[in-house]
């Protein structure tokens, strides 16, 4: 069986555009039959990756013991990559934030982005994504930045850190719904019905391609 993981890096729950997307997309995968779970990122208590977490990923590099103290946090940490990295399918709704991502998926990217976990290297051919075989889909919205606009407008720098990450990763079958502008447009919610019907879609086509 399939297995999706919806993550939503929005903290307004069901009012979130960018979470009613990545839902209509995760819901035509459960209908074809794909186990689904989701994470809202704002109400996930994630590991911190401060001081403690540093010191830790320092020791097992090093080769030194780690305390007691840093052996439980990177055993956190590795824990949510092994749980993130056990899924098929990833739906992200994300929302621009100050012309990039909102600090939570920041958060989780720096936890599981890990050597010998997400990605590899070598001293000669450089990195390798280890997160092979797998799909992405990212919804994207913002309320007055689109592409084309003039910087007036603002600017975006989320869809390209969430794409340079994925494929640093390995994950590079990424399928993009962007809706934006969210409040500056005559009727956003005719506009949110378009972007829910290509979502579900995108996840017809997929359902068919798994099938």
């Amino acid at each position: 069986m399939t297995k999706v993981l919806e993550v939503r890096v929005s903290p307004r729950g069901d009012n979130s555009f960018s979470s009613q997307i990545t839902s209509a997309y995760v819901g035509e995968l459960a209908a074809g039959g794909a186990e689904v779970t989701t994470w809202n990122l704002f109400e996930m208590n994630l590991p911190e990756f401060g001081t403690t977490a540093a010191d830790a990923k320092m020791a097992v590099f090093s080769g030194a013991e780690q305390t007691a103290e840093q052996k439980q946090v990177w055993a956190d940490c590795e824990q949510l990559f092994s749980t993130f990295a056990d899924f098929d399918v990833y739906a992200f709704g994300l929302p621009l934030w100050n012309a990039g991502v909102p600090y939570k998926f920041k958060q989780l990217i720096d936890i599981i982005t890990q050597p010998g976990w997400s990605f590899g290297f070598d001293p000669e051919a450089g990195y390798s994504g280890l997160l092979t075989s797998k799909r992405a889909f990212v919804a994207l919205t913002s309320g007055v930045y689109k592409p084309g606009q003039s910087a007036a407008f603002g600017s975006d720098f989320a869809e390209p850190f969430i794409d340079d990450w994925l494929r640093f990763v390995g994950i590079n079958d990424i399928t993009v719904e962007r809706f934006s502008p969210t409040v500056m447009t005559a009727d956003a919610q005719a506009d949110l019905a378009v972007h829910v019907a290509s979502a579900r879609a995108a996840a017809a086509s997929l359902v068919g391609a798994l099938s």
